[in-house]
């Protein structure tokens, strides 16, 4: 039952935009605010980690704004906290390590090389670089853009950039890893 759940609330929370932007031609802001606010909650409770409580906090924030203004506004800045709360995720594991890049390397290979070291903290890097420039969109679409264009970038576009990012890193570390294995290359 756990998992279903599990699967069901991460689904929930991927269509969140859209869910948003469906709502607006039905629902009040503050009735969607709630949405927003169960949906958090029960996204920390069912991964118990620090970081999805604090989205959750941040969540709850904004449905509270949502709430008693009875606007939208608070509802579209949840992808950019969301951002924002990666990129502080990931820029904290590379003041204070280890990487979360390596972290997760390190579940498939846990005697990493130091080659693969530096490797997954260059990773790390550019992923915060990703979260500033997709976070950034996102605030800037939830401020300035129509609600159809937040939609579509938010609960569309930004995924199949984030796909689009995991791709090429895993090309780029498969070749990485053929060069280091034909010993033509030192990272």
């Amino acid at each position: 039952m756990r998992p279903l759940l599990t699967a069901l609330i991460a689904l929930a929370t991927v269509a969140y935009p859209l869910l948003v932007y469906t709502g607006m031609s039905t629902l009040e802001p503050r009735w969607m605010a709630l949405l927003l606010a169960a949906l958090a909650l029960a996204r920390a409770a069912a991964a118990r980690s620090r970081t999805w409580l604090a989205a959750a906090a941040g969540a709850t924030v904004l449905a509270a704004f949502a709430w008693a203004g009875n606007a939208w506004l608070p509802l579209k800045l949840y992808p950019a906290l969301v951002n924002t709360l990666l990129l502080v995720v990931f820029g904290a594991s590379l003041r204070w390590g280890p990487p979360v890049v390596e972290r997760l390397a390190r579940l498939h290979e846990p005697e990493l090389p130091p080659a693969g070291v530096a490797y997954t903290r260059r990773v790390t890097q550019a992923w915060c670089g990703f979260f500033v420039v997709n976070g950034g969109i996102a605030l800037a679409t939830a401020l300035w853009a129509s609600d159809a264009v937040w939609a579509f970038y938010n609960g569309l576009l930004a995924y199949l950039l984030i796909g689009l990012f995991f791709g090429a890193e895993w090309l780029l570390r498969r070749r990485l890893r053929a060069r280091l294995a034909a010993g033509s290359v030192h990272v």
